[in-house]
């Protein structure tokens, strides 16, 4: 079996170093030449191989899609690519047993797009390897399924972003819970103005574990060099991650350590982040502060076990995001506030309903606002399932905007969290300019912006979509404030 060794990549620190504005970002990274796949049409069957089916690349991306297949689904599972030798032939043996095709094996993705002549891709691996996996499948012409995280960092995922909308292949990320109807239902209510102005969002993902987050995914005895091609996870070769000797516990508990996942900032902030974007339409954040710290799980890991992001957003609203990895049963409530009310989600994925509280009369001057319970559509389908069969349709449809979780929105929730998590462990505040892609320091621009309009009774600033004009974004000017303002030429203001 042939190996291709990524010689063509660039060294991701220098990347990230050089890199400024999204077009240097598109340039960055150069994906190796592959040959082009066939894009799948409506009438014929979709070949996808599968990159790195580990933990959730076998138990989601995998099962879910066997099964898929099982029912109907115009898929064929054909190949994959898997550094591991007993997890490869596990999940080849599965697709077998399941689906009654014997799957080609091979342990570098890149022999597998060459040879397969593949429609689409599910890809599964650690955080680092996302981007360039995703860029070089995308150039051969091939359907993405990414798990979430979209990338590592920022740039890489307007990189991503780029060669999407140039490739014109369907890409869905792997956050599940977009494809949950309730979200699209919210966004809907907050753009015809239910809430009124719409001002922050609260999320939050809480666990707690007697032996310390991500060391229950077991250490086996059999993971040993001679069975995983160790350089060839870490990327040394194509400057993804420094040379290191072979550890059991990087290898399947990599969501602690810094150079290959971010901790809970990736792998579950990114969940609810982009769930509450989805539902307010916001984009990227426009300033992004982070905080936290190593608390208790003094386990040898390098992410922190406590973490809050305050992300601030162009279009006036604040998106707060808290956890702890120590405390699970007094969460903070999901929610979404606005001047004339809130919705209350509770806590968790799906709901059977969300709650409007209004606020009182006296700001909103309408008695006959009224707590209410608000029904949602509850899909007896997993969201997993849901998910990869939108993925499935959006390519059957040849339609990458049908995806519920696209690349765009993915890139956003990846600037949200990976700002927050770069502002913990830098001490710094970030600011993110959307139109040219750049990363600055924080500066008084942001907080001299709101105070200028302000100063210039400007109106409020509205979420994508908005529709309800200024209903519940305005204030009521008391008379006695025909009293300020400067003395001009010692008269009142009132005189003047």
């Amino acid at each position: 079996m042939s190996e291709i060794s990524g010689s063509n990549g660039v060294n991701r620190r220098d990347f990230i170093k050089t890199t400024g504005t999204a077009a240097a970002v598109a340039a960055g990274v150069n994906a190796i030449p592959l040959a082009k796949a066939q894009a799948a049409g409506s009438n014929e069957r979709i070949r996808i191989g599968f990159i790195g089916p580990g933990g959730r690349g076998f138990g989601a991306h995998v099962k879910t899609l066997a099964k898929q297949k099982n029912e109907g689904s115009n898929i064929d599972l054909v190949a994959v690519a898997e550094v591991y030798s007993e997890q490869r032939d596990k999940v080849a043996d599965y697709i077998k047993k399941e689906n009654g095709n014997e799957p080609a094996k091979y342990v570098d993705y890149r022999d597998m797009i060459e040879k397969e002549n593949l429609d689409a891709v599910c890809i599964g691996t650690p955080d680092h390897w996302h981007c360039k996996q995703i860029v070089d499948s995308l150039n051969a012409g091939l359907h993405v399924y990414c798990e979430k995280p979209m990338t590592k960092f920022v740039e890489e995922s307007l990189q991503v972003v780029d060669v999407w909308k140039s490739t014109g292949k369907v890409m869905q990320v792997g956050v599940q819970s977009t494809s949950l109807p309730v979200w699209n239902q919210v966004r809907e209510l907050l753009n015809e103005g239910k809430l009124g102005k719409v001002l922050q969002f609260q999320t939050e993902y809480f666990r707690n574990s007697d032996m310390g987050q991500w060391r229950y995914y077991a250490l086996e005895k059999q993971m040993t060099p001679k069975n995983i091609d160790w350089k060839r996870w870490l990327g040394v070769e194509e400057g993804l991650a420094e040379d290191r000797p072979f550890d059991r516990a990087v290898y399947k508990q990599w969501r602690r350590f810094w150079p290959y996942g971010s901790g809970m900032f990736t792998d579950l902030f990114v969940h609810r982040t982009t769930s509450m974007l989805k539902a307010t339409g916001l984009n990227f954040p426009g300033r992004v502060v982070g905080a936290g710290g190593l608390y208790l799980e003094y386990d040898g890991r390098d992410v922190p076990d406590v973490a809050t992001v305050c992300a601030d957003f162009n279009e006036g609203v604040q998106g707060l995001i808290n956890a702890t990895m120590c405390n699970q049963e007094s969460r903070i409530t999901q929610l979404i506030r606005g001047h004339y009310g809130s919705f209350v989600f509770g806590n968790g994925e799906q709901f059977d309903s969300f709650k409007f509280i209004p606020e009182r009369s006296q700001v909103t001057h309408d008695s006959k606002l009224k707590e209410e319970d608000i029904p949602v559509e509850t899909p007896k389908e997993s969201t997993t399932y849901l998910h990869f069969k939108n993925w499935v349709d959006a390519i059957n449809a040849n339609d990458p905007k049908a995806c519920n979780n696209p690349p765009d929105l993915g890139a956003a929730a990846i600037a949200t969290v990976i700002l927050g998590a770069r502002s913990y462990r830098e001490g710094r505040v970030f600011h993110f300019d959307a139109e040219t892609g750049t990363i600055s320091d924080g500066n008084e621009s942001w907080a001299k912006k709101w105070e200028a309009i302000s100063e210039a009774r400007g109106q409020a600033k509205h979420i994508p979509g908005w529709t309800a004009g200024d209903y519940g974004s305005t204030l009521s000017e008391p008379e006695y404030m025909k009293l300020a303002g400067p003395w001009i030429d010692g008269k009142p203001p009132e005189n003047s």
